[in-house]
């Protein structure tokens, strides 16, 4: 059964985690019916640990725009300063990260707080999406952002402290509103993506330690694999999907969602239930 729920929580991680519906948010839906095994400090850290391949998906997904190491010069120019752009809109997180993240888990991680964050950011993905049709897009692609409006996507970045944002959707929104299209939006937040969750990771298992048994190593490679092949799948179908359509049916399922996290934790625990750290 064990291998059954990694394969299942690698499923869960690897198709959230790039779509703005928060991949906190179902995680924690998702323990709340299922416990990985009886030792949290491992399911911890499998939690962290399986969102390595999802990066690693965007990796393999975008290799073209994402490898600087080539022998064409032009492209080798513009690869270089796509990621400087990128590490510029990295900062603000990384540096309000390592500054708050105590604070954030010891106060935020709870049940009210993953409901209000997955309704507001629901409500606020239907409200760009209605006035987006008459704001013109100034950023059709990820090289035609520059390095302040990058920065400023870096600091919506940082809403995705508060668990139920959805850091995906903090950082699509920030992009859309700043005059991105909803493609160059959702390439950058791929992109931010690499480095900011690359320093999350090692900055938890740096904190957890990684001592596992061989069967835990086998639960966590299931895990891993299924995080990475639905990953890809999730960032393929989605580049896709938001070339022809809009965020409305993810502002609607955040909102739903957000619905069912409230009425659950109200109904096993009240109010002190929705506090109740996760």
């Amino acid at each position: 059964m064990v291998f059954l729920k990694a394969g299942l929580l690698g499923l869960v991680e690897g198709i959230t985690e790039f779509l703005p519906i928060s991949s906190t948010g179902h995680m924690i839906l998702v323990d709340e019916f299922m416990k990985l095994t009886s030792d949290k400090a491992f399911d911890d850290a499998f939690m962290v640990i399986i969102q390595l391949p999802a990066i690693f998906a965007v990796i393999v997904y975008f290799w073209k725009q994402v490898w600087p190491f080539t022998s064409d010069a032009e492209t080798r120019n513009v690869t270089i300063v796509m990621w400087t752009k990128v590490v510029t809109a990295f900062l603000p997180a990384a540096v309000l990260g390592f500054l708050l993240h105590k604070r954030i888990e010891e106060y935020l991680f709870n049940g009210l707080t993953v409901a209000l964050a997955l309704l507001a950011g629901g409500v606020i993905l239907l409200l760009v999406e209605r006035g987006n049709g008459s704001r013109r897009s100034t950023i059709p692609s990820v090289n035609c952002f520059g390095y302040g409006t990058a920065l400023l996507v870096g600091f919506f970045q940082c809403l995705a402290m508060i668990p139920g944002t959805s850091r995906s959707a903090a950082t699509i929104i920030g992009a859309m509103l700043l005059g991105a299209g909803r493609a160059a939006a959702a390439e950058f937040s791929f992109f931010l993506a690499i480095p900011t969750m690359l320093g999350a990771t090692a900055l938890t298992l740096k904190k957890m330690g990684a001592h596992f048994t061989s069967e835990q190593w086998i639960v966590l490679a299931i895990g891993s694999a299924v995080s990475f092949v639905s990953a890809y799948a999730v960032i393929a179908a989605f580049m896709t999907y938001i070339r022809t359509r809009d965020f409305k049916a993810f502002g609607v399922y955040r909102i739903v969602l957000a619905i069912i996290v409230l009425a659950y934790f109200s109904f096993h625990g009240g109010f002190a239930g929705l506090l109740e750290r996760q």
